[in-house]
């Protein structure tokens, strides 16, 4: 009767595991599907009928806000995953901040800017020519990381207009169980415009969509993402500390940035 019980056990994870790559697999098109067809006609007719860039910019954020929350309940509804928020109230009247975030996964922007109607975020050069993506980059007035000194001046006009910038200083996704490294890029923009940063902590239950997993490595138990809003952090004690020297106060801060979320995720 036990062995029956466990192979019964057995076939059922077994089931449920192929459920979910399945899943997985539809997320994927659907994401992918729905891109094209937001780059191909929505964005587009933001162009024709929104004429003020900046209001037209505020629409697509606003709107790409609402596509990913549609997104995320369509894969917890088939169970592909599942999600909780910690703190999310906390983000409600956050303006002028950048949104500071480590990166376990590959659908990290798509959990967090799913609570930001008006989230900027810096995308890398070739996004502007991706196939499914080009469209909600240039229909955002998404900012570009190669832009050097401009990006700068860039962020601290959109922080000025109130709206957030989502950064992942890691730069990519973190491999899963080793220890984060921290570029200074968000540190240098938090520093030179100033503005404060609001500290965002991704983890998940499960090895899922990281940097060197594929879509259908499907972990055994369903993945559960735990998003938690931490405190601000000002850069004006960096500053202070560095006597005012920009580069060394982003060093300083980048170390400060490293250590809280190197003992959160220990927690």
């Amino acid at each position: 009767m036990i062995g029956i019980q466990k192979k019964l056990l057995s076939s059922g994870k077994a089931l449920n595991r192929f459920w979910r790559m399945l899943a997985t697999g539809f997320c994927f098109i659907l994401f992918g599907l729905g891109s094209f067809l937001l780059s191909l006609i929505w964005f587009r007719l933001l162009f024709l009928v929104v004429r003020n860039p900046t209001e037209r910019q505020n629409r697509a954020k606003s709107d790409i806000s609402s596509c990913f929350r549609f997104f995320l309940e369509v894969a917890r509804l088939i169970g592909a995953l599942d999600y909780k928020i910690e703190g999310a109230e906390k983000l409600k009247d956050d303006k002028g901040c950048l949104i500071l975030a480590n990166h376990p996964t590959l659908i990290d922007y798509v959990l967090i800017t799913s609570l930001l109607p008006r989230a900027d975020c810096i995308v890398k050069a070739e996004l502007q020519y991706n196939f499914f993506l080009s469209g909600a980059v240039k229909a955002a007035g998404y900012l570009i990381n190669s832009e050097g000194e401009a990006l700068i001046n860039a962020c601290s006009k959109r922080l000025a207009e109130g709206n957030v910038i989502v950064i992942f200083p890691e730069g990519t996704r973190t491999t899963p169980n080793t220890e984060i490294k921290l570029q200074r890029g968000a540190a240098n923009i938090a520093v030179r415009v100033p503005c404060d940063m609001r500290l965002v902590l991704v983890s998940c239950s499960e090895t899922l969509l990281s940097k060197e997993s594929k879509w259908y490595n499907i972990p055994e138990e369903k993945p559960i993402f735990k998003i938690e809003v931490l405190d601000k952090i000002s850069p004006e004690p960096f500053l202070k500390e560095a006597k005012g020297v920009p580069s060394l106060a982003a060093r300083l801060l980048t170390t400060s940035l490293k250590h809280s979320l190197t003992q959160k995720k220990q927690l």
